[in-house]
């Protein structure tokens, strides 16, 4: 039998008094894309800094390709096969496009680090960042600084670097935040194509990013999923449409049909 990509069980995390991740139970399968939706204070950034090793869960397991991940620090999470981005762009701003992808690409090809070694005599890392800038579309921007990249270019760096490590479990934290009608068509493209047969967990607040991108739906509000689903399920469940989705999954289902 296939492990699971990633395996949530009564998973809880608490701050103080205050239960923020309340006993999430959540199985993900490999090449599996799925969205994680709910209101702003639902606790999906909780969940993902849980999962990729940020915090520690208050009890619960979380196992990766099979294997337990909890409490484990993110750097050895990131080397078994999970990689994430995050709300605010995390990028190394200076620093230049070339030079953010390569940092993600030394690791995936097995370079340690070594103060001594050429990075630039390394053939085969500086065609692996060729091909990945090239495959994002930032080929022509390789040696700016990061940090002078419009917004949209540096969420698609930050996706960029987050492909470079080689995982095969991608975290996406609202990659299109921000960006405009256009912006968001040409993000979910990459997306798709960056991760083309990894699995892919993804929180988004665009309903029509969600529901046109995900295989399966988890609702998650006040720390607990109320609902997982296919697209369709989701927006016929009555639960959801009160606790989150409201008019506007009636707004989406129109658009859609």
């Amino acid at each position: 039998m296939t492990a699971m990509a990633l395996s949530l069980s009564r998973l809880k995390k608490n701050f103080g008094p205050a239960e923020i991740i309340c006993g999430v139970d959540l199985d993900i399968a490999p090449g599996e894309r799925h969205a994680i939706i709910g209101p702003n204070g639902a606790g999906k950034s909780t969940l993902f800094n849980l999962i990729s090793g940020l915090y520690t869960p208050s009890s619960g397991s979380v196992k990766l390709n099979g294997q337990e991940i909890a409490g484990m620090k993110p750097f050895a999470i990131n080397r078994m096969g999970l990689s994430r981005s995050f709300q605010v762009s995390n990028i190394f701003a200076n620093m230049t496009v070339r030079e953010n992808v390569r940092c993600g690409v030394l690791h995936s090809l097995g370079y340690g680090y070594s103060f001594w070694r050429n990075i630039g005599n390394l053939r085969d890392v500086q065609r692996k960042t060729g091909e990945i800038l090239e495959s994002v579309g930032l080929l022509d921007k390789a040696n700016l600084p990061a940090s002078l990249l419009p917004y949209a270019d540096q969420r698609t760096l930050e996706i960029a670097i987050t492909i470079a490590g080689g995982a095969d479990v991608i975290l996406l934290d609202e990659p299109t935040a921000g960006m405009s009608h256009s912006e968001t068509d040409r993000a979910v493209a990459l997306i798709r194509m960056a991760t083309e047969g990894k699995t892919l967990i993804i929180v988004e607040h665009d309903m029509g990013v969600v529901f046109n991108m995900a295989d399966r739906i988890s609702v998650l509000v006040y720390g607990e999923i109320i609902a997982t689903g296919a697209p369709s399920e989701i927006r016929g469940d009555p639960k959801v449409r009160e606790a989150y989705l409201g008019e506007e999954a009636d707004d989406e289902q129109e658009g859609v049909a």
